[in-house]
């Protein structure tokens, strides 16, 4: 047995199985099915129990997808993660999970949230229903293709906004729909830059769309993806049924411009929940934009 192996075989040791099913489902991931509460906040929906409910089942049911499409992924990529610095850690890579039980907990995650969905409505069904296939059109191709990585990655963002909205039955917003497609590109190519640093740092392979990226290139669509998506938000704002929404855009424009700092001064960016969660600033930033937009959304300005 190899060191790397008697390594791998005590840290398996060391973490009970419930656990390593919980690690294997990323929930820290789940902030990602947030988007989902698009409709309701920016619809003004916010006094209403039954649309409160109903946006509720669509997070579960999306978290649930979610872990489904981690495990696919986690299982297509077994092999490439184990020679990866940070990835060599998920549970399947380390033999903490194995094939079979991570397939037969896919197959569970999945039924359950087409039951979900199918509770919430035909409308909501075939938003999942997009969701889940182009979840694993991603995990088997579209990762693997320059830009169409992260197209993938934006339009799973906007599904979910979709789907929010569809859940509730209200209507959301054009220009919120193009600012969620413009973030999401804007952290997936700052995720992509992170893993060419850690590429490059660790001389290890990565994935195979990175060779096809620059760091140049990278820094360049960063800059116009956050000025464009600051721009949407405040036309977003100066359109919105308060215009007085428009004093949440510092905190847009502060959040998105702190985020890239991050990315290009600390090599940041892999995870990017794991900045956003670990950044102060960040989370200053993210709740002051919370409280203000709901004051603002429930009195009408």
């Amino acid at each position: 047995m190899t060191t790397d192996a008697v390594g791998v075989s005590r840290v398996v040791a060391e973490r009970p199985p419930a656990r390593a099913v919980l690690a294997a489902l990323r929930p820290r991931q789940w902030t990602k099915n947030l988007f989902l509460g698009a409709g309701i906040v920016f619809a003004a929906e916010l006094d209403d129990p039954e649309r409160w409910a109903r946006a509720l089942m669509a997070f579960a049911v999306y978290c649930a997808a979610s872990s489904a499409a981690y495990l696919v992924n986690d299982l297509r990529d077994v092999e490439d993660d184990r020679r990866h610095p940070v990835k060599r850690l998920r549970p399947i890579a380390r033999g903490e999970l194995s094939p079979r039980r991570a397939l037969i907990l896919t197959a569970i995650l999945v039924a359950g949230a087409l039951v979900g969905a199918g509770l919430l409505g035909l409308v909501s069904l075939l938003f999942l229903a997009a969701f889940l296939t182009l979840q694993l059109s991603y995990s088997l191709a579209l990762k693997r293709l320059l830009l169409l990585d992260v197209a993938a990655i934006a339009l799973l963002f906007v599904i979910r906004a979709g789907a929010g909205a569809a859940a509730i039955d209200v209507r959301i917003s054009l220009w919120l729909l193009v600012c969620t497609a413009l973030l999401a590109l804007y952290l997936g190519l700052a995720k992509r830059r992170g893993e060419l640093v850690l590429v490059g740092s660790a001389k290890i392979s990565g994935r195979a769309v990175l060779r096809r990226y620059s760091i140049g290139l990278l820094d360049r669509l960063l800059v116009v993806l956050a000025a464009a998506a600051v721009a949407v938000y405040a036309a977003y704002a100066l359109t919105a049924h308060s215009r007085v929404m428009v004093v949440t855009v510092p905190f847009v424009l502060f959040g998105v411009l702190r985020y890239l700092d991050l990315v290009r001064r600390g090599e940041l960016g892999e995870e990017p929940e794991e900045v956003i969660l670990g950044d102060p600033p960040i989370l200053t930033a993210v709740a002051l934009w919370v409280t203000l937009s709901a004051v603002v959304l429930a009195t009408g300005g």
